[in-house]
């Protein structure tokens, strides 16, 4: 067992954190996660508008058009008033008249997309890719009258710099920038608290500090994970308390048989009695039975406190099954006498258990009484508040009030029984109680009626695995 629990705290020791050499401060965990979000914003607004200004492009196109189309028809109306060689000049006057360019040129030194190419041939507007140039052929001719693009130096109210837009533009993103920040930091700040106090929880437990704990985690996310590490840590503290427990015991227990073998064997070589050479092999007998007894019984305990095993439940007949149990007790009562009283259950009551379990719990309870009645044992059952109730008790010396709940744990028994004639390891009430505690019910020391000890068991009549 020792060997055990060194072997359990050197691979715990293995997993003891390195030093966090560059680990990450809260700074820069914030400044990449910011970095992360705002970027994956940022992509998804470009992208977004994308989509919009392609959708809406053709809706503006043709806002534009027939926003235009007026001013464009007086044009071309005032130009074919004048002879075609007096074009230029008109245009060019006309021009000084308008915040945006006017122009004439020839079909052929225009390279538009196809298919603003072929509203221009059909006779509609035609508009460069930018939005802000429009064409039109005039009539039936070659010649395009060209409108825009707007003339800043035209315009008195225009002022230079940083365009509007841009600049409502580069306002927006800045406070979407500020406000995405803040609300990172908010996100970050817990969430790395939770992260550190889980951190300095793992060191200590990689320490060897068994009895720490994650503190309640602020982030909802590390709820679980706090409660998962807490449960593992209460669950190495308790197999290494049980490993050493076991161990102390078991090295306690094993020198007395031990001790009896050597002295036995020192007599026997030494003595010629046949009788006392007979008497020597079946105390060494004894001794090997006490010791075999001891290391099943401490198997059987350490199985139950470690693995906490899936039960199996099933429906069993409650009456029939606790006959069974009895009769194969009563080879070791001997002259006592053992009675079973069913009277109070309800004929055919079946009780959910797991029956690989149960047995060690209800057979531990009756070794007990067979150890310490004088000469009467009852067995008894009934229904109480939905349970099962099955009570032994004896006629023996009984168990003090204040004794009635340590007789439960591991390895402890009381000082009178500390002898050959009573024998025991204190591990069978033990695995009594946690046999019960996996069915959802428990195991009490009482008063017995026979004036000895009354050893009860209960659990639910019915119940389900989660």
């Amino acid at each position: 067992m020792t060997g055990n629990s060194n072997k359990l705290l050197a691979l715990l020791d293995t997993y003891k954190p390195a030093p966090w050499r560059g680990r990450y401060s809260l700074s820069r965990l914030f400044f990449n996660f910011y970095l992360l979000v705002m970027g994956a914003f940022v992509v998804i607004a470009v992208f977004a508008d994308f989509v919009i200004s392609t959708a809406v492009k053709g809706i503006t196109d043709d806002y534009t058009s027939r926003f235009m189309r007026g001013t464009i028809v007086l044009i071309e109306d005032e130009l074919f008033r004048k002879p075609r060689a007096d074009w230029p000049k008109t245009i060019a006057m006309l021009d000084q008249k308008f915040s945006y360019k006017l122009d004439i040129v020839d079909r052929w030194k225009l390279h538009l997309p196809k298919a603003q190419a072929e509203k221009l041939d059909n006779g509609e507007l035609a508009i460069d890719t930018q939005g802000d140039i429009l064409y039109h052929r005039l009539k039936q001719t070659s010649q395009i009258l060209v409108v825009g693009p707007f003339s800043p130096e035209r315009n008195p109210e225009y002022r230079p710099g940083i365009p509007l837009d841009l600049r409502i533009s580069l306002l927006t993103w800045s406070l979407i920038g500020v406000c995405l920040a803040v609300a990172v930091w908010l996100w970050v700040q817990p969430v790395w608290r939770d992260l550190e106090a889980m951190r300095q929880t793992a060191r200590s437990l990689g320490e060897g500090d068994f009895g720490a704990r994650a503190p309640t985690m602020r982030s909802s996310a590390f709820g679980p994970l706090a409660e998962t590490l807490n449960g593992m840590a209460e669950r190495i503290q308790r197999l290494i308390a049980t490993q050493k427990e076991l161990s102390s015991a078991i090295s306690h227990e094993l020198r007395t048989p031990i001790a009896r073998t050597r002295f036995a064997l020192e007599m026997l070589v030494e003595t010629d009695d046949p009788d006392e050479r007979l008497r020597l092999w079946r105390m060494m007998e004894d001794d090997l039975d006490e010791l075999d007894g001891l290391i099943d019984s401490s198997l059987t305990y350490a199985r139950f406190e470690r693995e906490q095993p899936e039960l199996q439940l099933s429906e069993v007949e409650i009456a029939p099954w606790l006959e069974e149990q009895i009769e194969d007790a009563r080879l070791l009562a001997r002259k006592l006498t053992l009675h079973l009283d069913t009277s109070a259950l309800p004929v055919g009551l079946k009780v959910d258990m797991d029956r690989r379990s149960m047995p060690y719990a209800v057979n531990n309870l009756l070794r007990n009484a067979i150890k310490y009645a004088r000469s009467r044992i009852e067995v008894s059952a009934d229904v109480v508040s939905g349970q099962l109730w099955v009570h032994v008790d004896d006629d023996g010396i009984g168990i003090p009030p204040d004794e009635r709940e340590r007789v439960f744990s591991a390895f402890t028994r009381l000082d009178r029984s500390r002898d050959r004639s009573t024998g025991g390891y204190g591990l069978g009430l033990a695995i009594a109680r946690l046999v019960l505690e996996q069915h959802q019910g428990a195991a009490t020391a009482s008063e017995s009626p026979l004036g000895g000890a009354r050893l009860t068991l209960r659990w639910p009549l019915s119940q389900s695995v989660t």
